[in-house]
């Protein structure tokens, strides 16, 4: 995919530093099956770019960096519209975000929920403005992630937090998430691309070579989750297509509670 062919992403590089946005502001960056296309499509040149050597993924605006999968796309298609393979490559968009040789920094700015929130989590380094915050949606809507989105999390923020995360869906302001360990640094908004600049440069003046090995080595120890990932995916498959989850993704459009208790 050319960059004259993006709708959903952006991309731009400036001195070693790749930006990758998702650009889709009117829907909170939510993401359909074009935006992971692009997404991936946009790590890959990062990760072929000898001039590159860090990655930072964002959202445009001030509101969202990602609100997840694109429920208003779910419900007018009963999926999350069309790819360029027919498949919905959100799992080879949590791949990429690992196996890409080169540190990749989440610059939260704004809400990142759901979807939203698991990409911020698997990047190896999150900052995050002072008005963002986290949270966990798909026990409200009707969706999960038993991937790297539950597992990975809970070696991130232990076992009890990440189990809250997911099971209340409560939202968490950036410092709750700072003190969890969710993220590295808040600065406010009005800094989030200049503290991402400097984290960048530090990045940029070490060993690649040591940095890549670092990083695989880190992700080594959470590699497992990988497969019970592809078990859960498939089961997901499945599951939106039942009356319960059909429930939860017509709640969330209709703006009401979701009544889930005939499924109990």
């Amino acid at each position: 995919m050319r960059r004259d062919e993006l709708q959903d992403v952006t991309y731009s590089v400036d001195k070693g530093l790749a930006w990758v946005t998702i650009d889709r502001s009117e829907r909170y960056n939510a993401f359909r099956a074009r935006t992971v296309d692009e997404l991936i499509a946009c790590l890959k040149s990062a990760w072929a770019d000898r001039s590159v050597g860090v990655v930072a993924l964002t959202g445009a605006g001030d509101k969202a960096f990602c609100a997840g999968g694109d429920q208003k796309q779910r419900r007018e298609t009963g999926d999350y519209g069309p790819s360029e393979t027919g498949l919905f490559e959100v799992e080879t968009l949590h791949r990429v975000i690992r196996d890409i040789p080169k540190p990749v920094i989440a610059a939260v700015n704004g809400i990142a929920i759901g979807g939203g929130h698991v990409l911020h989590v698997l990047c190896d380094l999150t900052i995050a403005a002072d008005h963002a915050t986290f949270a966990q949606a798909g026990p409200k809507v009707g969706s999960f992630d038993a991937g790297f989105g539950t597992a990975y999390l809970a070696s991130v923020v232990g076992e009890k937090r990440a189990r809250e995360i997911w099971y209340l869906c409560e939202q968490y302001d950036a410092q709750t998430a700072l003190q969890w360990g969710l993220v590295n640094k808040v600065v406010p908004g009005a800094d989030l691309a200049g503290e991402v600049r400097i984290w960048a440069d530090k990045l940029l003046a070490k060993s690649p070579t040591a940095l890549k090995v670092l990083k695989h080595s880190f992700n080594a120890a959470s590699e497992s989750v990988a497969g019970i990932g592809t078990m859960a995916w498939d089961t997901l498959d499945l599951f939106v297509t039942s009356d319960e989850a059909l429930e939860g993704v017509s709640a969330f459009n209709e703006k009401r509670p979701p009544d889930f208790s005939p499924y109990r």
